[in-house]
């Protein structure tokens, strides 16, 4: 795949907003762990090969095992991942999936017991950050940096 354009060295200045957003929900209090397991799951469902090889290689850096991260596609019948990241994935895919679920009550529900109140607006942010950041890739054909054709 060629990629389309280089958008950061065309709009840098553009996306000093979306580098903030980034930056505040890395600091934003919510573990590690779990924004990488959103990320890639959001990737996941979006098909953003980018975003996939970056956030598998960022939680990997972190700790997070290769089981974790394999099973994440089928992480409803995996038994590896807490209610709290159950909860935050359930979330997840409701949001990327918005125009298709329009966010049940149900997963909103099922949040209340895990997180608070700044902590859902905190998580929804990532979920919308990283969707945004998909389509960034996706649209201009983005190619992960270490990938290599196949034979």
């Amino acid at each position: 795949m060629t990629p389309r354009l280089d958008y950061f060295s065309i709009a840098p200045k553009l996306l000093h907003p979306m580098l903030a957003l980034e930056q505040a929900v890395a600091s934003s209090g919510l573990e590690h762990s779990l924004i990488e397991l959103v990320k890639i799951r959001v990737s996941l469902i979006n098909g953003c090969a980018f975003c996939l090889d970056m956030h598998t290689r960022d939680a990997m850096k972190a700790g997070e095992t290769l089981e974790r991260l394999f099973l994440l596609g089928a992480w409803r019948e995996a038994a590896c991942y807490t209610p709290r990241e159950r909860a935050a994935l359930a979330w997840a895919e409701a949001l990327t999936m918005v125009a298709v679920t329009h966010a049940p009550d149900t997963d909103y529900d099922d949040l209340r017991p895990h997180f608070e109140d700044e902590e859902i607006v905190k998580l929804s942010l990532v979920i919308t950050t990283i969707n945004a950041w998909n389509r960034l890739a996706i649209g201009f054909r983005s190619v992960p940096a270490r990938a290599v054709p196949a034979a």
